[in-house]
């Protein structure tokens, strides 16, 4: 399939139709016009603020919505509304924004074209950083979903180098350029963020999607790809300025439309593959290995290969040569090993439940490559033998867990436990006897979560995950703390070298 650069203009137009008089009782259609529609969009599909739809509202609970309305949210432009409506009236309109809306929005190339921002064009910037670390390749990114912030820190010295706003719940990881140069942002409202670390500037932003799951970045440096939930489409952008190459509306072999879980980037195939909800396929695009010249450049084909899978497959995991696919089957039925060369099913694993397999790590263990990743449903770490796909052993932790993250330098694998009574653990695990050597409660009664190594394996960070968190600074091999940094509830941190080299001990 050939995809082609599509030049399409015009913008979407949006006004406030007028206010009827009020009922006795609350209308929560006209509150939103008069009070909301003006920076979350008429249709609730954003603007200033985010989208005010059930999907992406997920992270906010129905009491926190009533509290952020009566009480706005400091540190951004959301004022409070608590002296001009009543009680009733703030509950109308929290439980209002958590309904579908009667006409399912829509976003098209033209609305991705319109929301497009240039500040800085490709290669206006200077070359050199504006501060000086030892590392470039030892910078994290840390984001802060507390207050809608990102921190960059130089991982040897433990110290900010600068903090700036984000948009609106960042989700599915930052993904950088092979050089470490350059990072960019998914939010869940769509919007893609390029930021040049050197120069410590957001250079361009598009909105590829009303309701978008995570980003790719192809392993070249070139191209990055959205996967959407709303609409079904993976929108294809160029690296450079983030312009529009092409909407993709994701279509199975049976005529049915399907939502996009997630994107990856399969670097030895020089692909991104797409983990498609709704339908039993995996879809592969192999970009160009060679990127036609000219500032119109772009034009050149991508190949779609949709491969039958042998059933709803979800939440991916790669072996380290990206031939081998591991995906959880609908309905918690276990795991399901696929072959992308031979397009066939080559195992299934016990698996029942919900396993986070897109957190998942690998190492090597007595001569043999295995894999591990936590529960999300149950308190439970499993441990396959990528040989034969066998299973070695289930380790029992004290919970539910999501992150796992260990380093090929470190003997530890750490796992949180992220749900449940016991979220302030955290367990460190021996990846040589397979077997919990350590608990942190780092503070009691605060979850405690996602450890990122620095690029050598010697130091880590993990987050006290709470609004008045922190990043805590330890020493990987004696668990020291070596230093804390206040932040907003911290969430995720990606060191570039770990994230560049596709380090064995990270999800990519």
């Amino acid at each position: 399939m050939k995809l082609s650069r599509l030049f399409i203009g015009g913008l979407l137009g949006l006004t406030v139709p007028a206010i009827p008089a009020l009922a006795d009782e609350p209308d929560a259609n006209v509150l939103y016009n008069h009070h909301c529609a003006i920076c979350h969009g008429v249709s609730r599909l954003g603007g200033i603020g985010p989208a005010l739809l059930p999907d992406n509202l997920s992270r906010l609970k129905h009491a926190e919505a009533v509290e952020v309305i009566r009480d706005g949210r400091a540190a951004t432009q959301m004022p409070a509304y608590g002296e001009l409506l009543g009680e009733a009236e703030i509950a109308a309109l929290a439980e209002w924004i958590y309904e579908p809306p009667e006409v399912e929005p829509s976003w098209t190339d033209e609305d991705i074209l319109a929301s497009h921002v240039v500040n800085h064009a490709y290669g206006t910037l200077p070359d050199e950083p504006v501060f000086e670390v030892e590392d470039l390749k030892n910078l994290f990114i840390v984001v802060e979903i507390g207050d809608h912030h990102v921190s960059l820190l130089d991982g040897d010295r433990f110290e900010r180098i600068t903090r700036f706003p984000s948009r609106y719940a960042l989700h599915g990881g930052p993904k950088y350029t092979p050089d470490g140069r350059y990072v960019f942002f998914g939010s869940r409202d769509g919007w893609v963020t390029k930021y040049d670390i050197y120069n410590l500037e957001v250079t361009a932003e598009v909105r590829a999607g009303i309701n978008m799951r995570n980003i790719a970045v192809s392993a070249d440096g070139n191209y990055v790809l959205a996967g959407n939930y709303l609409p079904h489409t993976l929108v294809l952008l160029d690296a450079r300025n983030l312009e529009l190459i092409a909407s993709i509306p994701v279509e199975g072999l049976n005529g049915e439309t399907s939502r996009v879980s997630a994107v990856y980037t399969a670097p030895p195939r020089n692909s991104f593959v797409a983990a498609l909800r709704d339908i039993p396929e995996v879809w592969e695009i192999r970009w160009p290995e060679e990127r036609a010249a000219g500032d119109e450049a772009l034009v050149g084909d991508f190949a779609l290969h949709r491969m039958e899978a042998p059933d709803y497959l979800d939440d991916f995991f790669f072996d380290m040569e990206y031939r081998y696919l591991v995906g959880a089957a609908r309905g918690g039925k276990g795991g399901q090993v696929f072959d992308m060369d031979e397009e066939v099913k080559v195992a299934d694993l016990p698996l029942e439940g919900m396993p986070h397999l897109g957190a998942g790590i690998t190492w090597e263990l007595d001569g043999r490559r295995v894999m591990a990743m936590p529960h999300i449903d149950k308190g439970q770490v499993s441990v396959f033998d990528m040989t034969d796909w066998s299973l070695i052993t289930h380790i029992e932790t004290d919970g539910p867990g999501f992150f796992m993250r260990s380093h090929e330098n470190s003997p530890y694998a750490w796992v949180d436990v992220f749900f449940g009574p016991n979220h302030d653990r955290i367990h460190v695990i021996d990846k040589q006897s397979l077997e919990i050597v350590e608990t942190l409660i780092p503070e009691p009664g605060k979850t405690a979560a996602h450890v990122e190594f620095d690029r050598r394996g010697e130091t880590l960070l993990l987050s006290v995950w709470d609004d008045d968190g922190y990043l805590l600074w330890l020493d990987a091999n004696t668990l020291e703390e070596l230093g804390r940094m206040p932040m907003k509830r911290p969430s995720g941190k990606y060191n570039v070298w770990n994230k560049t080299q596709y380090e064995e001990g990270t999800s990519h």
